[in-house]
């Protein structure tokens, strides 16, 4: 477990000597910030970091009438489950934190689980398992599209728009992956295009090649990728087209287009189509991508954007319940938001019939393809339908 701790937005409050002054209200983030995941790990941290450090330049937080300093207290939980488990237990016992952005993993978030909702701390997952989400789970909250909500919509799209017919996959074995199995294989019959094979492994392999050679054995005309981490979905990338796949590689879902050329090439990325949360005409996601950009010198990961908008709405609701510790009133303001205008477009949160609790995020997505490096609109998609 390794302790970040983003002192400049602290340090960004305190440019007038009223500012120091203030109370500091902590802000945990749990997510893997290296390895495999970590692209999506800082996409939490970081949209966190834009987050805390826009309020604090407008002065701070004001809560019941009182101004607060924001300051983040991140660790890495390196995707494990042990880890978070520790960092948690930190962040909520020692560091006294009563809100969480992430955890990141359906094993980390099914670890830390039970400690956050005894301990009523909330927490804003980007796990991928419905187990996430229960009626037994208020104050955990999920601000990203999972495969149970994007899955359906976009694979009856791209099998009906591209004449699909065999899908061959592969997957992490883990909570995320199987759950993922599940979704997709239910979505794929559904669509006329069973998945006809399928390939399940540990997160840290890095040898695809044999798993690639036996889907490929089976006749498949497509690979989907969905669930595995950026780096590993570009070298998964890699050595399939180095093997003589020629045809369609699909991510259904998880943003991870900048990492996947930056391993596998935009050569061997050429006319993948993914998932993809963002319209790159929304010209507050492309302000926000330069600023990424330019405070971290790195592409934006496509899911940052919604935890810089999570973190905006449960400041919001910090402020509107009037308490920095009466986290049941915190979850019953931010779980009553409705229409928020956020920079992703306008987000409300759904999931009462599929969990038993509304603390999904409902938002537009899309259907990409990767042309020339770039991402692609090639379908604007509902919960409901893509078209």
């Amino acid at each position: 477990m390794k302790l970040w701790r983003i002192l400049p937005a602290l340090l960004a409050g305190c440019a007038a000597a009223s500012a120091c002054a203030q109370d500091t209200l902590k802000i945990g983030v749990l997510a893997s910030l290296s390895g495999p995941g970590a692209p999506w790990g800082q996409a939490i941290l970081y949209g966190t970091q834009l987050a805390v450090d826009d309020v604090n330049a407008e002065g701070g937080l004001t809560v019941g009438g009182k101004p607060y300093t924001l300051q983040i207290v991140a660790y890495d939980d390196k995707y494990q489950a042990n880890e978070a488990v520790t960092a948690a237990n930190r962040l909520i016992f020692e560091d006294k934190v009563k809100f969480i952005m992430g955890p990141m993993g359906g094993a980390t978030a099914l670890a830390i689980g039970p400690t956050t909702e005894k301990n009523r701390v909330i927490t804003t997952t980007m796990a991928f398992t419905p187990q996430a989400l229960g009626a037994d789970k208020p104050y955990t909250f999920r601000p990203v599209l999972t495969t149970t909500e994007t899955a359906q919509a976009q694979i009856d799209w791209v099998v009906k728009t591209y004449g699909i017919k065999r899908v061959g996959a592969l997957f992490p074995n883990d909570e995320t992956g199987q759950k993922i199995v599940a979704d997709l294989e239910k979505a794929y019959q559904h669509a006329g295009a069973p998945l006809a094979a399928k390939e399940l492994f540990e997160r840290d392999r890095l040898d695809m090649m044999p798993l690639l050679t036996r889907l490929m054995a089976r006749g498949i005309d497509a690979i989907e990728l969905d669930g595995n981490a950026p780096a590993t979905s570009g070298l998964i990338v890699k050595q399939a087209r180095e093997l003589g796949f020629k045809g369609v590689i699909i991510r259904s879902g998880g943003p991870a287009t900048p990492e996947i050329i930056g391993v596998a090439g935009a050569q061997a990325a050429e006319g993948m189509l993914v998932y993809a949360p963002i319209d790159p005409a929304n010209q507050d996601v492309a302000a926000y991508a330069q600023r990424y950009r330019k405070t971290f010198n790195k592409p934006m990961n496509g899911f940052s954007p919604s935890y810089y908008d999570s973190a905006r709405m449960l400041f919001q609701a910090i402020a509107k319940a009037g308490t920095t510790t009466d986290t049941a009133r915190v979850a019953e303001a931010l779980a009553a938001m409705r229409g928020y205008h956020g920079i992703m477009g306008t987000l409300n949160w759904t999931g009462q019939d599929v969990y038993g609790i509304a603390r999904q995020v409902d938002m537009p997505f899309y259907v990409a393809e990767v042309k020339g490096g770039k991402e692609v609109i090639r379908a604007r998609c509902t919960l409901s339908e893509c078209k």
